[in-house]
């Protein structure tokens, strides 16, 4: 609060309470306070105004007072309809840009009220301004913040229903594709079941290609679930032996075939492993496949086994085409692939070597490519920890499953709507004993068990009208014996499998199927009078 002998000083030094308002308004440097005539042109000029517009009194008294807009408002008559406003209601307030003398911009609280004397009439305006420019920046920063959530939060969304569309689709595709090749796998192994020498070179060919359809769609879904994060490893000790045994084993078709010579080198006494046994030997078996591809036939591949530092090192060297220095940093990428030219010999969709980085990060490891340049060979290093005192208690070795070949009797019951692949497998059933009845729908497959009572049911998911699920619950309600439940399918996801075990089938297989494992099964599987719990 002032002091009163200031205000008393004031007093006396003023001629009248006028001047006295004045000198108060004058000394304000807060809020630019001035006066226009009616037209708008500045009669008065504080030391607020002078501060905030950069005009001394001089330079702008006398002058309209539009030249303190934007170019564009002012054009825009934005000045004069202000001023209209407020010779009519007495009072106008806006918030906007305003220019200083140097052409800077800033926000401008602005509250422009009529002055008229005790008969009414307009003797001009005063005019308040009050700069905001920080507060009105603070509150942009805040709302570009809220629309960069917003952007990101709606990239999310989109990202995730992109996502969601990939692995529909993936699945769906997964599922066309296997399809058409499970016919085919079980009419090339019907013809070896029956036999047939004549045509075993040509079996050889189907039988090759088809397996190499179902790596593709395998390796697909693959990427799809490491990608969005569905991979979960079954950790178990591995001999670093049995995983090179096993990879090799995979492989051996296509070194055989471009007639590669092959050397394996793998130490006596190597360190175990704490792995997922199945995802090492899908990578070792990848970079195997890969050196072959990109050997010209009758070249040289190596697989080496060595230990140092509490890892172990696979690495798979070839003679081939190499790499070039260009294409060395993006090999691991997806769909990334050397150059082939236009007939493509090697195939492929250069999804082998992304997921051969992908498993073996989620395994702590580590994978390199080498090579000295285009046509001087390429090597790959896969790196894995050794497994540690804790793993190596902890997970003991598991004894494989050996299914049983036996000649068992059972009713059969065969439901899908692919003609080829139903009357395949009923085919094959038929021929080492099983008494079979196939349908091509649901309802048909519920009209057979009115008089015939199967054993096992072997169930297509993707049906018409009634989907596998819906015809396995109906053929468990509906029997007076429960039959055991296969679900044969094209979809292979996580959550498939967790539909088909709610639903009750005791088996989830994909298609294309080895036809001696599905025989094996059908004759292991007996009858239950309860419901069915387990899935492998």
């Amino acid at each position: 609060m002032a002091d009163p002998t200031e205000i008393g000083a004031l007093h006396a030094q003023a001629d009248a309470p006028q001047e006295l308002f004045r000198l108060m308004v004058e000394s304000v440097r807060d809020y630019a306070i001035f006066l226009l005539d009616p037209s708008g042109h500045v009669a008065s000029w504080n030391t607020g105004a002078q501060r905030l517009e950069q005009y001394t009194s001089d330079e702008i008294i006398g002058r309209h007072f539009s030249r303190f807009y934007l170019e564009e408002d002012a054009l825009a008559g934005k000045c004069q309809r202000e001023l209209e406003v407020a010779a009519r209601d007495g009072r106008f307030e806006d918030e906007g840009w305003r220019v200083r003398k140097d052409g800077t911009r800033f926000w401008a609280n602005v509250i422009l009220s009529a002055v008229r004397d005790a008969e009414g009439t307009l003797l001009g305006f005063s005019k308040v301004i009050r700069d905001l420019t920080e507060r009105k920046l603070a509150e942009e920063e805040r709302a570009a913040e809220r629309q960069r959530v917003m952007v990101e939060q709606a990239a999310r969304e989109v990202a995730e229903r992109a996502s969601r569309a990939k692995d529909e689709f993936l699945a769906m595709l997964g599922h066309e594709l296997r399809n058409p090749m499970a016919p085919i796998l079980t009419a090339l192994q019907l013809m070896k079941l029956r036999g047939d020498v004549r045509s075993s070179r040509e079996q050889e060919v189907i039988e090759r290609q088809v397996n190499h359809m179902v790596r593709l769609v395998d390796d697909l879904l693959d990427v799809s679930r490491i990608t969005s994060g569905k991979v979960e490893l079954q950790k178990r000790r591995a001999e670093a032996r049995e995983l090179v045994a096993k990879a090799v084993e995979l492989a051996a078709p296509i070194l055989e075939q471009r007639r590669h010579h092959f050397d394996v080198h793998v130490p006596e006494l190597v360190s175990a492993l704490d792995v997922d046994g199945a995802r090492i030997v899908q990578v070792l078996t990848n970079v195997l496949n890969n050196a072959a591809k990109y050997t010209e036939p009758g070249g040289h591949v190596s697989l080496t086994v060595r230990e140092a530092d509490g890892w172990v090192y696979f690495e798979v060297r070839d003679d081939g085409i190499g790499i070039e220095p260009a294409l060395l940093p993006q090999v691991f990428d997806l769909f990334i692939q050397g150059h082939q030219g236009t007939e493509r010999a090697s195939g492929g969709l250069g999804l082998g070597l992304a997921l051969v980085r992908s498993l073996v990060a989620l395994h702590g490891g580590t994978v390199e490519a080498h090579s000295p340049g285009r046509g001087k060979g390429s090597a790959f290093v896969v790196a894995l920890p050794i497994a540690t005192e804790e793993a190596r208690r902890s997970s003991a070795p598991t004894t494989p499953l050996v299914l049983a070949v036996t000649t068992v009797p059972r009713r059969v019951l065969v439901v899908d709507d692919n003609d080829d692949a139903r009357f395949l497998l009923a085919e094959a059933l038929t021929s080492v004993g099983h008494d079979v009845r196939a349908a091509g729908d649901p309802a048909e497959a519920l009209e057979l068990i009115a008089s015939f009572a199967p054993e096992v049911a072997i169930l297509d998911i993707g049906l018409p009208v009634m989907d596998g699920y819906e015809l396995a619950v109906r053929l468990r309600s509906q029997l007076p014996v429960t039959p055991k439940l296969i679900a044969l399918t094209g979809y292979g996801q996580p959550h498939d499998r967790e539909r088909s075990r709610v639903a009750g089938f005791d088996v989830h297989l994909v298609k294309p199927v080895d036809l001696m494992t599905l025989l094996d099964l059908v004759n292991e599987l007996g009858v239950d009078t309860g419901p069915t719990t387990t899935t492998p």
